[in-house]
């Protein structure tokens, strides 16, 4: 065996000096704060600004790019595309109201250049917000806990605090169908930096994110498919409506909510779908890109949670109380998309609050606020969601609730602007009276949703619910016809008169 240790003799006289001696690197300064908050995001910031209430030193961590996922890939973005195809299909559809629009095109360079122009100037103002936080407080750098109050770099600087918080945020999810494709696939990530608008394509995951993209780009005149598993459509719980839904949206597009796809394989020029059509057979279509919806999970795998001593659940994520967002009894916070909880910015930013407040005044662990749920997908009927929905109902009042309904097919102010279609379900329970919740799928959903979320928080009953104003001719006239339909399946309120006359004709 030859001896590695000697040196090679066609080595030239006085290699030694020529080596360059060690380099020994001063360890880095440990940083010590009472209150680290690891992720910039809504909830992050607004951890970071409730902290701050209660002490100067409070550390906020980024280790990827500022600007928030609702303003840089989400919410804004995605509501700047949906008005762009908003526009478009009102152009396209003036017929019926006896106006002749002719010749109506989409300049897609145009679209996605106004998409990122906003999108830009959103991301803009929470860079200043984040400008405007004392450089002492702010780390870029990518964490993992070392151990329950400590936090180490991927440099090995250290983070010694009182007490964190988990604000990381989100991920997407890629089914394993998907995932080997690499140039020809978008998620909400990259989609609204394309330069134009593509030909075709094919959305996997009918969720929020899905249908509201592939609604809009479907108007915007993109063919669409879309492929789902497990009959899921935007997050709609009951069947009735989630049916009504469907064949909405066929009517428009192509959409299988539980799909059968065998391959999904990229190519120079696209990517080829082999599927099994609703119709039954078998095809193979050629789409310019797919877009992965199919959700998102907690961007928690690289933090070392294993090393906190907290309980985790089966997905990973610190086992926390709702109400104070403390994991187990632990000086540990959790808040945003990263909890699991609720992945809506208004939670989030409820969420980072009390978390932040929790963190900065520790160990005086208090409850925050959290509001009556709600949410609103943007496709055309919107989704609304309030309070309870029917899954926890059965769970929570079995036997004790009734539902109130109403069609918007015949509904006065939703038929003069051909906007009549659509279910909304409202719930109240037996004996009290009290408003539960409700869901939707019709026009004005965001502002109805609203109405009944803020009767949620109230505790209203649906019989003081009534007793509020209704204008004529309205949309939220269907509201109330359904609140009566409800009231009177709870025995409470009288049996609701067809054509009601005093509402004014079509309420």
């Amino acid at each position: 065996m030859a001896n590695t240790s000697a040196a090679p003799m066609s080595w030239p006289p006085g290699w030694r000096s020529k080596l360059a001696p060690p380099v020994i690197k001063p360890a880095m300064t440990p940083i010590h704060v009472d209150v680290a908050i690891v992720g910039a995001g809504t909830a992050g910031m607004g951890a970071y600004r409730a902290a701050r209430a209660h002490t100067d030193s409070v550390l906020l961590i980024e280790g990827g790019t500022y600007g928030t996922t609702c303003a840089r890939v989400g919410c804004m973005p995605s509501k700047l595309l949906i008005a762009a195809a908003e526009a478009a299909h009102q152009a396209q559809h003036t017929e019926p109201f006896g106006v002749q629009v002719q010749g109506v095109t989409v300049d897609g360079a145009a679209v996605m250049a106004r998409v990122q122009r906003e999108r830009d100037r959103f991301v803009g103002f929470v860079l200043e917000t984040i400008d405007a936080i004392p450089q002492a407080n702010r780390l870029a750098a990518k964490v993992n806990f070392q151990d329950a109050n400590t936090l180490v770099t991927a440099q090995g600087q250290l983070v010694h605090a009182r007490r964190i918080v988990i604000a990381t945020g989100s991920m997407s999810v890629l089914p394993p169908v998907l995932k080997g494709l690499s140039a020809r696939l978008l998620s909400n990530e990259n989609v609204f930096d394309l330069t134009t608008l593509p030909t075709s394509l094919a959305v996997f995951g009918p969720g929020v994110v899905g249908m509201e993209l592939a609604q809009a780009m479907s108007r915007l005149g993109v063919k669409v498919k879309v492929f789902g598993v497990g009959g899921g459509i935007a997050a709609i719980q009951d069947p009735a409506i989630r049916d009504y839904a469907n064949q909405t949206f066929n009517d428009e597009f192509y959409l299988d909510a539980s799909a059968e796809v065998k391959s999904v394989q990229e190519s120079a020029t696209g990517v080829e779908v082999h599927y099994r059509h609703s119709d039954g057979t078998w095809q193979t279509e050629s789409f310019d890109y797919v877009l992965a919806a199919t959700g998102r999970a907690p961007d928690i795998a690289a933090l070392g949670l294993e090393n906190t001593g907290l309980t985790l659940d089966e997905g990973g994520v610190p086992v926390f109380d709702r109400t104070t967002l403390q994991c187990g009894n632990s000086p540990i916070f959790i808040a945003g998309d990263a909890s699991n909880d609720a992945p809506l910015l208004h939670e989030a930013a409820d969420q980072g609050r009390i978390a932040g407040e929790n963190a900065g005044r520790y160990p005086d662990v208090q409850p925050g606020l959290r509001r009556t749920p709600l949410a609103v997908v943007f496709t055309d009927p919107q989704v609304a969601s309030v309070g309870l929905d029917l899954k926890q109902l059965e769970q929570h009042f079995k036997g004790r609730f009734e539902v109130g309904l109403v069609s918007f097919e015949d509904q006065g102010r939703s038929r003069v602007m051909l906007r009549n279609k659509g279910i909304l379900k409202v719930y109240g329970e037996q004996g009290s009276g009290l408003f539960l919740g409700a869901e939707m799928f019709g026009p004005a959903a965001e502002h109805i949703g609203h109405l009944l979320a803020w009767a949620a928080q109230q505790r209203m009953t649906v019989s003081a619910m009534l007793d509020m104003p209704f204008y004529h001719p309205v949309i939220e006239e269907g509201l109330r016809t359904a609140l009566r339909d409800l009231n009177h399946k709870l025995h409470i309120g009288p049996e609701p008169i067809a054509r009601c006359m005093d509402c004014g004709p079509g309420a």
